[in-house]
């Protein structure tokens, strides 16, 4: 029988990888003149927290994030809205290239290039509702996504 390969989550180290990785990434937006304007109205104080969390599940880990926040819906509702914005999704790209850098998560090439991936996946997704909250359906589960890029998801919570 063929050994099973770890997670995502596994793979980068746990819990504690993908708090660094929030709060890298958020840093690195904060300073970029361009991606620091989605943040300037304001953010949850534990918003580099809850991404964490809502990575931890995205990457195969525990289910905190749908457990005790919310559900794609409600990330989506909170994306929305905002009329499309190519240059910031660009810019908050890279910021997450280079917080992968600075949490020496880009040291495993396979890893580095499965969490990009996944990034520019879920920036395109986060986009998907450019006019309005209203447009994002409710009831959607936390999109996942392996090795192999997003993992089907057709049911509800």
């Amino acid at each position: 029988m063929p050994e099973q390969r770890p997670t995502i989550y596994e793979a980068a180290g746990g819990r504690q990888a993908f708090f660094d990785l929030a709060h890298a990434w958020h840093r690195r937006c904060l300073a970029d003149e361009v991606v620091a304007h989605a943040f300037s109205h304001g953010f949850h104080p534990q918003h580099s927290e809850r991404l964490a969390l809502y990575w931890i599940e995205a990457f195969g880990g525990p289910a905190d994030y749908s457990q005790t926040i919310g559900d794609e819906s409600f990330v989506l509702r909170m994306h929305a809205g905002n009329g499309q914005h190519p240059d910031m999704d660009q810019r908050a790209e890279a910021c997450f290239a280079l917080a992968l850098e600075d949490t020496g998560l880009s040291r495993n090439d396979s890893l580095r290039q499965s969490l990009q991936d996944y990034f520019h996946w879920a920036t395109v997704a986060m986009a998907a509702y450019p006019r309005s909250a209203d447009d994002v359906p409710a009831g959607l589960r936390v999109a996942r996504w392996s090795w192999d890029g997003p993992v089907p998801n057709t049911s509800s919570r």
